[in-house]
């Protein structure tokens, strides 16, 4: 994996302007800084050399030299341009959608929240049931999740299907949680079923992109993802990938935080489903 380009795609967003016009020159020339000095380098890119330096360090780097170093040790590998064409090969669209999917999961982790993934691990835990609501992709993160929660003992169901959410939702009281996932955070029914969740007293518990968006005000817990949902034009596959991780870290909370109860009805439901293997 092309180590140094992707942290250059992770730490885009926080580079200066200038920063940003080395980043950009390195991804369109991949290969080239190899010859350069730092002083031909800061031509190029219309920038100062401190810049250069700067940006090197932002990287993790003593300086120019390290960077040159390190881009040369990626020199014949395979570019971290995630953007997929016609032209690429099945193992080369396999390796762009590995390097977004890498990306994805890195600026997630500095996006989640710990506070706010502790206090949805415990109040999963404690809670009399657990209603999730995902639609179009966001249906089988939803799904996963109620399947994790029912192995571990909870009472967790998920629905898909618009009307059935507000019902459910309608049925709520305090001691229960709903939890609504959403990459965009602007799905109608999903906010307006965590709204009648929250309206009848239950926690709400929120699994979306970062950023503002009209379902954070019917959320008692943001879990905050960072992906780009248009990434390949198709059905937002990083943006799951990273709802996924996020749904695996609550059930394994709730896993080691149940005393005895998770792991034994883990074994009940292995039990049962022995009949159903050959």
């Amino acid at each position: 994996m092309d180590r140094i380009s992707l942290q250059i795609r992770l730490m885009y967003d926080k580079m200066g302007k200038a920063e940003r016009k080395v980043a950009d020159w390195i991804a369109e020339n991949p290969g080239k800084i190899i010859s350069l000095s730092i002083v031909e380098l800061a031509e190029l890119c219309a920038c100062s050399e401190a810049t250069i330096v700067r940006f090197s360090k932002r990287l993790g780097l003593s300086g120019y030299q390290e960077l040159k170093i390190s881009l040369a040790s990626e020199s014949g590998t395979s570019s971290v341009n995630t953007s997929i064409s016609e032209y690429d090969s099945a193992y080369q669209m396999f390796e762009k959608v590995c390097n977004d999917i890498y990306i994805s999961l890195e600026k997630t982790k500095k996006s989640l929240n710990e506070k706010s993934i502790d206090e949805a691990s415990k109040k999963l835990c404690a809670a009399n049931k657990i209603v999730i609501f995902g639609l179009g992709n966001s249906s089988p993160v939803a799904l996963d999740a109620s399947h994790k929660f029912m192995r571990a003992g909870l009472n967790a169901i998920a629905y898909t299907d618009n009307h059935m959410q507000v019902i459910a939702a309608s049925h709520l009281n305090e001691n229960d949680i709903a939890i609504g996932i959403s990459h965009s955070g602007s799905s109608k029914d999903i906010v307006d079923a965590l709204k009648v969740a929250k309206e009848h007293g239950a926690t709400t518990i929120t699994i979306t992109n970062e950023g503002k968006s009209p379902i954070l005000k019917q959320s008692d817990i943001v879990l905050s993802t960072s992906s780009d949902e248009t990434r390949y034009n198709i059905l937002a596959l990083n943006s799951r990938i990273a709802q996924l991780a996020i749904v695996d870290t609550l059930y394994f909370y709730i896993v080691f935080n149940r005393s005895e109860d998770a792991l034994n009805s883990i074994k009940e439901t292995e039990h049962s489903l022995l009949t159903k293997k050959y």
